[in-house]
């Protein structure tokens, strides 16, 4: 059997590009992204990428390459316009703030609801709930809305979610900007035990130290399109003539 887990052939995907004007937004309303004929710009362009088990991949380029958009895509978020994708393995996609979070929920009700997304079982949610509160340092505020929490009580509790489902693919969007010192160090540390258990991870950051020092190979986006894939050293200076 394969141990290929991600794998990308010919990815595409527009964005529509928004006038702001009153007919626009009725247009896309009525008949999707696609309504605005002409209107649009390449987000990701021809991308094929293959990831095997346990591999620790970094995606790196400057602001608009992509980065995020591609992680939104191999998560589910965002479908591809054309291209083909084949994901194997139970994925968790974490950004700065939780998916499937609601402001009117409390931090417990939170958990329940996005695990519930990530594809937990009410049993599984359970079991691993004290275990996530408490990595999340959320102990005293875990029965108060998320509309209470600061940004960064947010960022701890959708990081420990997603770390504690027990994914086999971990997609992090630069989330090792949030919380303090000792939190980031915590949560780095979690994501190495993770990658010792034949997690595989695709990781965006900008921190070319954090991506050097967990990272098997390095992703470069330029334009929505991969400019490299392979060598780290290459990668950076790629990544620093830009």
């Amino acid at each position: 059997m394969s141990d290929i887990v991600i794998e990308s052939k010919g990815i595409c995907l527009d964005y529509p590009i928004q006038t702001g004007s009153v007919n626009s937004i009725k247009n896309i309303l009525k008949g999707g992204l696609k309504s605005l004929k002409g209107k649009y710009f390449r987000a990701l362009n021809d991308i094929n990428i293959t990831v095997s088990k346990g591999e620790v991949v970094g995606i790196i380029g400057l602001n608009g390459a992509g980065k995020s958009t591609l992680l939104k895509v191999l998560g589910g978020v965002y479908h591809p316009d054309s291209g083909l994708l084949r994901i194997r393995g139970k994925i968790a996609f974490l950004a700065t703030f939780g998916i499937g979070f609601s402001k009117d929920l409390t931090g417990r009700e939170n958990i329940r609801l996005s695990a519930g997304f990530l594809g937990m079982l009410d049993s599984e949610i359970e079991n691993k709930m004290d275990e996530i509160i408490e990595f999340a340092e959320l102990i005293d505020f875990i029965d108060s809305p998320l509309r209470t929490y600061s940004s960064g009580m947010r960022s701890r509790l959708g990081f420990s979610i997603a770390c504690n489902i027990e994914p086999s693919i971990l997609l992090l969007d630069e989330v090792f900007t949030v919380g303090d010192h000792k939190f980031r160090k915590k949560a780095q540390q979690k994501i190495k035990d993770l990658i010792s258990s034949d997690c595989t991870v695709m990781m965006v950051s900008h921190s070319l130290d954090l991506i050097r020092e967990m990272c098997d190979r390095v992703i470069v986006l330029e334009k929505g399109e991969v400019i490299h894939d392979g060598d780290c050293k290459l990668a950076f200076e790629l990544y620093k003539g830009n």
